[in-house]
């Protein structure tokens, strides 16, 4: 590891800096970030390691994000089951069919090869987790939190999920932050809400606003408020035709992975499934709402009735339970799978 990653890793909470492109688009353009990770003293000897070194971490990683480009290039989704599974898959084939046609990949599926954090778990057996917080893109997008996922000793590590952090939050820190820490469970107790709870909270969340019974629990977030524009403003169109459109959001939290931090907490990345269906009013065809959907429909025929499918992944950050204690959403990544009319 370099002196400047060692450097990073010895300060306190990861503050994420600044630069959001203001988009009207299915897919967020989220801010670049920067920040300071924590300070930890050398593990005492009867303290657990991890049995993967940074350098294997480095080695796994490198692997599966040269075969990601080499797939990107080609244009093909094929090579990318070899490397990569659960809802950044989906994510990622969605996202080359798209390419075939618009001639480019996204640049928000970038992931840069570099990283400022590696957290290495410290648990023996499987399946097992590890979350790498890589560097700002070239372009200065924001840094990508990437779960890499291995199910069994005999499987590779797999690219998992990742999410874009958000301008401005703050990362927790790592019991352990050079050497791992411990991956927490679906069920941990003490906090704001378990991490299976925080999920399928936060998925009321985004489907009712301010509405939901959960609003309380949860701080404001990009996401939130991206999709809360985007609603709004395709609502303005909607009315004047006296149409309906309805957002139905759903935990998955068979595909959520857990890590412990410092504090008690738990960083939790998990998947909602979401759909969208709009129906134009007074006679009129339901289009895309995007570019994105455009090419995803293939198709010149229109009803009235279009429904869009979308995986989301979010990155939770769950605090103790305590007076005033809250959820924060700290990333996502969200894009549309699969356009139909009904």
């Amino acid at each position: 590891m370099s002196k400047r990653m060692h450097g990073l890793m010895r300060h306190g909470w990861v503050k994420l800096g600044a630069t959001a492109a203001a988009a009207l688009a299915l897919v967020l353009p989220l801010a670049a970030c920067e920040g300071q990770l924590p300070t930890a003293e050398a593990p005492a000897a009867s303290q657990p390691s991890p049995d993967l070194t940074e350098a294997q971490e480095k080695k796994i990683r490198t692997k599966i994000l040269e075969t990601l480009d080499e797939a990107d290039a080609a244009k093909s989704a094929d090579g990318y089951k070899a490397v990569m599974a659960g809802p950044q898959l989906e994510i990622r084939a969605s996202q080359v069919t798209i390419a075939q046609k618009s001639g480019s990949m996204n640049k928000y599926a970038t992931i840069p090869k570099d990283v400022s954090q590696v957290v290495i778990p410290t648990d023996d057996g499987w399946p097992r987790s590890v979350f790498t917080i890589t560097t700002t893109t070239e372009d200065q997008q924001s840094q990508r939190l990437l779960v890499l996922n291995q199910n069994s000793a005999r499987e590779n590590y797999k690219l998992v999920a990742m999410a874009r952090l958000f301008d401005g939050v703050s990362m927790p820190k790592f019991e352990i932050p050079t050497h791992g820490s411990q991956m927490g469970t679906a069920k941990d107790t003490g906090l704001v809400a378990t991490p299976t709870d925080a999920l399928t909270q936060y998925a009321d969340v985004l489907q009712n606003g301010s509405s939901s019974q959960y609003a309380s629990t949860f701080t404001d977030d990009m996401l939130r408020q991206r999709i809360a524009s985007l609603t709004s403003t395709v609502q303005e169109g909607i009315a004047r035709n006296n149409g309906t459109q309805q957002q139905t959001f759903t935990a998955v939290p068979d595909q959520m992975w857990v890590m412990r931090t410092a504090d008690g907490g738990d960083l939790v990345v998990g998947r909602i499934d979401s759909t969208w269906t709009r129906q134009a009013g007074d006679g009129r065809e339901s289009q895309p709402a995007s570019d994105d959907e455009r090419i995803l429909y293939n198709s010149d025929h229109y009803t009235s009735i279009m429904k869009v499918t979308y995986v989301n992944v979010v990155a939770l950050y769950v605090p103790q339970s305590g007076d005033g204690a809250q959820i924060t959403a700290v990333g996502a990544d969200r894009q549309p799978v699969k356009v139909e009319a009904l």
